[in-house]
């Protein structure tokens, strides 16, 4: 299948591409256990993301306890070393309908969007933490990455700025997921390759649907805020950086 109509509008989107760098370094099958393991934790922080901003903005308490229990079999798994791997069931049990607590024009389609994204990202979770047992890849914590943190420094403190910016920052994140798994997957085997190229449709109405709600809910148009955006997250993308992970940038190593 040609993605490349596909692809074309992630270019644009992005201020720049991946260093070649990276993807040599990614491609070795030595770093091949942090690479899923950091995307598999990338899937539920996407997640945790998507149900702060439910929780935050639009949900009642009930309601937002109950989309949050979503998350705890997967934190678990990550961070209390509770590592029983059945996902299955949690998965199944992701339904509840989210009572609104407002009347803000927008809330329905940020319950609509968000609700979906999880589903997704804890699906994608699932998927990565699959491949990762069928090769006898073992789970260990790893350190985050500079990139997501390097992006929340630049969200404004005041609303609705504030998550205008969220939903503008997690708009890069996800175009930059797409650009990497299509940058990746020619040099992966062939489930791999399948699989990231699998993700590509998902991750590219992700960040669709992120700008499209940032511009929804703005009083202003986000045109400058999405370049102030641009800019930093090409800065780490492209400048060296100490560690590698599924978003970094060049590490120093490789520059000297």
């Amino acid at each position: 299948m040609n993605y490349a109509p596909l692809l074309e509008p992630i270019y644009q989107f992005l201020h720049c591409r991946t260093p070649q760098a990276w993807i040599d370094e990614a491609r070795k099958p030595e770093n091949l256990t942090l690479l899923l393991t950091d995307h598999m934790v990338c899937e539920l922080k996407a997640a945790q993301t998507a149900v702060f901003i439910i929780r935050k903005y639009v949900a009642d308490k009930p309601s937002g306890d109950a989309i949050l229990a979503w998350l705890k079999p997967y934190e678990d798994f990550i961070y209390r070393d509770e590592q029983d791997g059945n996902f299955i069931n949690a998965h199944k049990n992701l339904t509840k309908s989210i009572i609104v607590r407002n009347e803000l024009p927008w809330a329905d389609d940020l319950v609509e969007m968000m609700v979906l994204l999880v589903k997704e990202e804890l699906h994608h979770f699932y998927q990565v933490w699959e491949i990762m047992q069928s090769r006898g890849l073992p789970y260990r914590k790893i350190t985050a990455s500079r990139y997501a943190k390097g992006l929340i420094r630049e969200i404004r403190t005041y609303e609705p700025e504030a998550l205008v910016d969220k939903l503008i920052c997690g708009a890069y994140i996800e175009a930059r997921s797409c650009e990497r798994f299509a940058s990746l997957a020619p040099y992966l085997d062939e489930q791999l390759e399948k699989f990231y190229i699998s993700l590509l449709r998902s991750e590219a109405r992700h960040y669709q649907d992120y700008l499209k709600l940032a511009q929804q809910i703005s009083p202003k148009d986000i045109a400058p805020r999405v370049q102030v955006f641009g800019e930093t997250e090409a800065r780490l993308i492209s400048e060296p950086d100490g560690e590698l992970r599924f978003h970094s940038g060049v590490p120093a190593v490789w520059c000297a």
